[in-house]
């Protein structure tokens, strides 16, 4: 899905695939519920998942909220869409909502299990509101369903501003 702007060199845009306490720990922390795939695997099937649909997916993955709000404002600042399992910060971190309501591009928030079906302190996202949708309780398909998200979105805003350029130029 590489766009080809005029000149038709496809550009491959780049997304971070960002994922929040504990994800690190995939594979070992409730297999039951999260699974048994490693975060290293899970990283490698955003990566595999990214280039198929002509996406440069860089994945990472912290504990820190400070961390995490420095790569959403990277990411707002240099117009790049996101993919995020804010975990634990879905629930309470007004800090990385303020930062997402800043974004400049495509956001789509994800998680393995569903938040819903959960325990109930599980139920609120204060991140969903600024976030253009929500992809959850497919387990890992979740990150493979956001992606192929973004890259619609990002073809959707490719077309519009195509239009928006086709009918500039047409009026004298």
């Amino acid at each position: 899905m590489g766009r080809l702007p005029e000149g038709g060199i496809a550009v491959i845009t780049q997304v971070l695939v960002l994922n929040g306490p504990n994800l690190g720990r995939l594979g070992i922390r409730e297999p039951e519920i999260y699974g048994s795939v490693s975060f290293d695997e899970l990283a490698e099937l955003c990566r595999s998942t990214g280039r198929a649909l002509s996406l440069h997916v860089d994945v990472r993955q912290t504990d820190d909220e400070a961390e995490m709000i420095g790569w959403v404002h990277e990411a707002a600042d240099a117009r790049m869409p996101v993919v995020i399992n804010p975990a634990a910060f879905t629930h309470y971190s007004y800090a990385l909502r303020d930062a997402l309501a800043m974004r400049t591009a495509p956001l789509v928030e994800v998680h393995i299990s569903n938040p819903a079906a959960r325990e109930s302190f599980r139920h609120t996202s204060v991140v969903a509101a600024v976030a253009d949708g929500t992809v959850a309780g497919f387990g890992l398909v979740s990150y493979q369903l956001a992606l192929q998200a973004i890259a619609e979105l990002l073809a959707e805003r490719a077309k519009q501003a195509e239009r928006t350029q086709h009918a500039d130029r047409a009026q004298p």
